[in-house]
């Protein structure tokens, strides 16, 4: 199947996690055999209009972020590259519209990957949810809020966040830890109600890790010093995703507080590890989602009820792998992207 992806600004200009997560899916359709080509701003330096970087191609539209310019010109490079389907980000509104005119031209349905971080706005917007066939949402949350903005259900579609499974399985555990933490150190991260829930059990015997960084990771250490459980909490940094798994593989619990998580994907590896899930809920978060009807969990909504599902946690044997979760492996996923492609290719008597 030949997929054109729209995305002008790649993880070359972009790492949040609705770029990641559309260059994660073309590199995984080009895995598999299909013929998939990124058209996007150039972020490579020769002048040359295509890239290759494993197995993925990146077509440059224009030489740089340009909204106009890469609007103007993309309908007629989609239609030179006559994809079987247009698979676009969301934002700028002003690439959908285009997408969605190269995709008339290609005679291609075109389908919006809407991850959440990064919403149309501007005079494209309403044609930016108003011309894809259909629309991706990686969880409920988030099909509920474009369902609010004017999507009818019957062209949102939810497809989750993906894990390899397979690496889940190869990575050695770490050495034992009773609970882990893993979000970026800002202000959605909510560390202080784990670490008050930590503080509730500062007279029993445990020890925790938190990973990642970020610019208040100084504010929370100096927090931990204040709670007097320094001596138990371990602050890990930014660890490559072997590390994290290891991490997951010999903690018994991961608890998981932050405001915003359009799909909570560390609480999914973690689980996945073998972690009893311990969330607290927040309105602006789906991590309760992943959890509802999973038995090795508990779903919280203060520092104290933490501290009781860590003491509780023990009460599930320790795992390193929970194959329960192999659903959310990249190839069941993918085919789930797959039978979208097909069902709209049907849907417009193009197979």
């Amino acid at each position: 199947m030949r997929v054109a992806f729209v995305s002008m600004e790649t993880t070359h200009h972009d790492d949040s996690e609705g770029v990641q997560r559309i260059e994660r899916i073309a590199r995984l359709l080009a895995e598999r055999g299909h013929e998939v080509t990124i058209f996007c701003a150039q972020s490579w330096e020769h002048g040359r209009e295509t890239v290759t970087d494993s197995e993925l191609i990146y077509h440059g539209v224009t030489g740089g972020p340009a909204p106009t310019s890469f609007a103007l010109r993309l309908p007629w490079a989609l239609w030179r590259f006559d994809p079987d389907i247009v698979h676009a980000a969301p934002t700028p509104a002003s690439q959908v519209a285009a997408a969605s005119i190269g995709g008339s031209l290609a005679r291609a349905p075109l389908v919006l990957e809407y991850f959440g971080d990064a919403v149309p706005s501007g005079r494209w917007a309403g044609r930016a949810l108003a011309k894809p066939a259909r629309i991706v949402a990686p969880s409920e949350m988030v099909r509920t809020e474009l369902r609010e903005r004017g999507v009818p259900a019957e062209r949102l579609q939810l497809v989750p966040e993906s894990i390899d499974m397979d690496f889940v399985r190869e990575v050695e555990a770490a050495d034992n830890v009773d609970v882990a933490f893993a979000h970026p150190l800002d202000e959605t991260a909510n560390l202080k109600s784990f670490l008050l829930g930590l503080a509730e059990l500062r007279d029993r015997d445990w020890s925790a890790r938190i990973i990642g960084d970020g610019p208040a990771r100084e504010d929370y250490e100096n927090e931990v010093e204040e709670l007097r459980i320094d001596d138990r909490v371990e602050f890990v940094g930014e660890c490559s995703r072997e590390e994290r798994l290891s991490i997951y593989k010999g903690a018994h619990a991961f608890v998981q507080t932050a405001y915003e998580e359009y799909f909570a994907s560390e609480l999914l590896w973690a689980l996945s590890c073998g972690c009893v899930g311990i969330v607290e809920y927040q309105a602006e978060s789906s991590a309760h989602e992943l959890i509802e009807n999973y038995d090795r969990s508990f779903r919280v909504t203060t520092p104290q009820q933490i501290a009781d599902a860590i003491e509780e946690a023990g009460n599930f044997e320790h795992l390193t792998v929970d194959e329960e979760w192999a659903d959310f492996d990249h190839r069941p996923v993918l085919e789930q992207y797959l039978q979208l492609y097909r069902d709209l290719q049907d849907a417009y008597g193009l197979l």
